[in-house]
């Protein structure tokens, strides 16, 4: 799906009205009647919402969902500043509907202390993504007594306060949702962390606008959805046999850290590939060939790494419970200046790397790096926020011809020509050790079967994600494991398959 700033969303409106044809007010009563149907499925433990209304068009969403959802048996109250009588065109018309109806109350935000909001569901329609100021006055001090109540929040398109297509300011107050209902498209700012959290969770809806527009527009920002899957997976042939799905090599693992090494082992194989060797000390030889019975070991040390020998036809991932001993980094940086194709570089291989700056040199065009934002900080220096540090990720990725995986809530997939694929598949149980060494796993295995390296790192971030959520579900964000993680994904290939199936 592709991400929009909020002018090319207004164009899309636009060309929506002009190419469809329909009504700027028919179009606003197309995106309140998604809202209040998707209300009307979702919320069955609520009767009673109050819905605060901005003068533009988000408050007139706002005035069309109250009286939609008055029609469809549920009680509403609608609050206003009636002190500012300048309303947009759409917004007038529908309040003006609202209005004709005797059941719904139109109050003041000023009656907003007195007012019982008991079994309430807030409804914040009051700025929409043409907001570019900080909220003041009234709407400041509303929105800030709406986010110290306990009620339900759902905000219209857009949180109150937050821009769409940059960060906020820390000092700025923000409508805090738990749903967003947004029209059509994300917006990049529910994407990045300092942002996101007031999104809650975000619900995008449908509102058919123009998909020619949509086709032809061009953006460098995607969201990895189903429809981006679907044209990168390949279900496995019949007529294939392991020399078909390529021979990835784990190089990792150190004295008391061959978890991870296991851990990136095990994923690998589990996501497909055909021959998976591990290269690693000896310490770690009865641990990987009891624990991986299906994986080869080949021997790079003692109790660390010291050597990294070079196999034809092989794709290697680095750095899993590597260590970062001075032996092991002579070990790294000889085998980085002789090979020559790409492979994946994670953890302690990167730590590594940082080191030097002139050691980025040495990693090979289109290879896959997945720094966390520590790693970045110590590969490329530091940065005020997320927002920056995927700035200077697209312009490292360009100067280094490489893909970098940020690892984040929301995982971004930077390529050395622009484009930022955001994932959002998985879930803060991935925030335990040894979640990154089984997307280390996944990824080496997609490489090693043919997938390109974008290819690879958009489908391995999301498929990492996928069996996350199939985890949580089973057993709590809290209590799933690593290990349960990887137990999952066969199960979302379970489900790839079947659907590339319905597809064909």
């Amino acid at each position: 799906m592709k991400i929009f700033t909020a002018e090319n969303i207004r164009k899309a409106d636009q060309h929506t009205i002009e190419n469809e044809p329909v009504s700027s007010v028919n179009l606003m009563e197309r995106a309140a009647q998604s809202c209040a149907d998707w209300i009307h499925s979702n919320c069955k433990n609520h009767t009673r919402f109050a819905i605060f209304c901005g003068n533009g068009n988000n408050g007139g969403d706002g005035f069309a969902i109250a009286r939609i959802l008055y029609l469809k048996g549920f009680d509403v109250d609608v609050f206003i500043d009636k002190t500012n009588s300048k309303f947009s065109d759409d917004a007038l018309i529908n309040l003006k509907r609202l209005k004709d109806i005797s059941g719904i109350s139109v109050h003041d935000f000023t009656e907003t202390d007195k007012f019982n909001f008991e079994k309430t569901i807030l409804i914040d329609a009051l700025f929409g993504t043409g907001l570019t100021r900080n909220l003041e006055g009234i709407h400041r001090d509303l929105i800030e007594k709406l986010n110290l109540k306990n009620n339900p929040k759902i905000a219209v398109d857009i949180p109150s306060g937050m821009f769409p297509d940059q960060l906020n300011g820390e000092d700025d107050v923000i409508f805090k949702a738990d749903f967003t209902l947004t029209f059509q498209f994300w917006k990049k700012s529910f994407l990045h962390p300092e942002t996101g959290i007031f999104a809650g969770k975000v619900v995008v809806l449908d509102i058919n606008l123009s998909k020619e527009f949509t086709d032809e527009t061009e953006t460098d920002d995607f969201v990895i959805d189903d429809d981006v899957i679907f044209k990168i997976f390949k279900p496995r042939e019949d007529f294939a046999h392991k020399g078909t799905y390529g021979k990835s090599i784990i190089v990792g693992g150190s004295y008391g850290k061959m978890g991870a090494a296991v851990l990136a082992t095990k994923s690998a194989l589990r996501t497909g590939s055909g021959l998976t060797f591990v290269l690693a000390p000896n310490c770690g030889y009865e641990i990987l060939q009891t624990s991986c019975t299906e994986a080869m070991f080949i021997e790079g040390g003692e109790k660390i790494i010291n050597k990294i020998d070079y196999q034809e036809n092989s794709v290697y991932g680095i750095g899993p419970g590597l260590g970062t001993e001075m032996e092991t980094e002579k070990a790294l940086l000889k085998f980085l200046e002789t090979f020559q194709n790409p492979l994946v570089l994670d953890a302690d291989a990167l730590n590594l790397i940082s080191k030097d700056e002139n050691h980025l040199k040495l990693i090979t065009k289109n290879s896959i790096i997945t720094p966390h934002p520590k790693e970045f900080e110590r590969l490329f220096g530091k940065t005020e926020n997320s927002m920056e540090r995927l700035n200077l990720a697209k312009t490292k990725a360009k100067e280094l011809e490489i893909i970098i995986v940020l690892k984040d809530h929301h995982t971004q997939v930077v390529t050395p020509n622009g484009e930022v694929f955001y994932n959002i598949t998985g879930n803060s149980g991935l925030a335990k050790g040894g979640s990154g060494d089984i997307l280390t796993g996944i990824l080496i295995s997609l490489l090693a079967q043919k997938y390109s390296s974008k290819e690879a790192a958009i489908l391995g971030v999301w498929l990492h994600g996928k069996a996350a959520d199939f985890a949580a579900e089973k057993y709590s964000k809290e209590a799933m494991q690593p290990t349960d993680v990887i137990d999952e994904i066969g199960n979302v290939f379970l489900e790839l398959n079947k659907k590339a199936t319905i597809k064909l």
